[in-house]
């Protein structure tokens, strides 16, 4: 056993592109042990992920594989949790609690977009100011604890999406550094693990992946344990630099890296 796990997966009962088997047999063929499905929460307000609410199809299908792969792989049902969606939370193994939208001016923005989407809403919200549109994130980032009792925080820096790309705000200076590591000494103690999240190079929108590595060195400083996840929507995507993660973070200072067992959340050697 080599504690191969994976708990960022979507599929095509959310907005992924493939159906939870076809990520179950892609899991298989990867060397994993263990998987853990992570549907977003129904958001309302969201154009992409308010339109059907699919909670119950997904819980089923989920329970379902469960069962049928059980002497073959472990399979957890999670549930990514936007942070203003308000989901009933029962019934998960465990919780992403994630930042996808800002609420400003009555409205709520989702900014895990394309980058002219991204443009328009710092030029229209914020002035044309980046740096404020990256201190309202954080400030967000830091309120997600009042708003459920999350196991890992998502993709704890998902504004630098397009940073490799498009500079909307310089991602290496003191100001913008002080604004994340301000949000992680709040969220410190309240929320126990945070993610290596792969997805970003699995889309082709970076070559490294979330967080960036001054903020790991933080979230290790401050005591957080750390899970790596590929954020999957593609079940050929589903262990997309996994191995340099662990790399990444033994670099790092880690030694360890958490799994999800029957018992919990557990700590296993990198």
């Amino acid at each position: 056993m080599n504690n191969k796990q994976n708990l960022h997966i979507h599929t095509n009962l959310c907005d992924g592109n493939d159906s939870p088997i076809e990520i179950v047999e892609a899991a298989l063929s990867a060397g994993f042990d263990s998987i853990g499905f992570s549907a977003h929460s129904y958001m309302k307000y969201s154009c992409y992920l308010g339109y059907r609410d699919r909670t119950e199809e997904y819980k089923q299908e989920v329970t379902k594989l469960k069962k049928l792969y059980e002497d073959k792989l472990k399979i957890f049902l999670g549930l990514e949790v936007d942070m203003y969606s308000e989901p009933d939370t029962k019934d998960y193994d465990y919780l992403i609690g994630s930042v996808h939208y800002l609420v400003k001016e009555n409205e709520y923005l989702g900014f895990d977009r394309g980058d002219e989407e991204v443009e328009r809403i710092i030029n229209e919200y914020f002035g044309g100011n980046g740096m404020k549109y990256a201190k309202l994130y954080y400030e967000t980032l830091a309120q997600l604890p009042d708003y459920g009792k999350f196991d890992i925080i998502g993709h704890f820096d998902i504004i630098t999406k397009h940073s490799e790309n498009r500079n909307f705000f310089d991602e290496t200076s003191k100001e913008y550094l002080g604004y994340a590591f301000d949000s992680a000494e709040a969220l410190a103690g309240k929320i126990p693990l945070f993610e290596v999240n792969t997805g970003a190079i699995a889309r082709g929108y970076r070559t490294t992946p979330y967080p960036s590595i001054p903020i790991i060195k933080m979230l290790k400083e401050l005591g957080f344990g750390v899970v790596i996840t590929s954020d999957c929507h593609d079940k050929n995507k589903i262990d997309c630099y996994y191995d340099e993660s662990v790399e990444l973070l033994r670099n790092c200072g880690f030694k360890e890296k958490f799994i999800l067992t029957d018992n919990g959340f557990t700590e296993t050697s990198l």
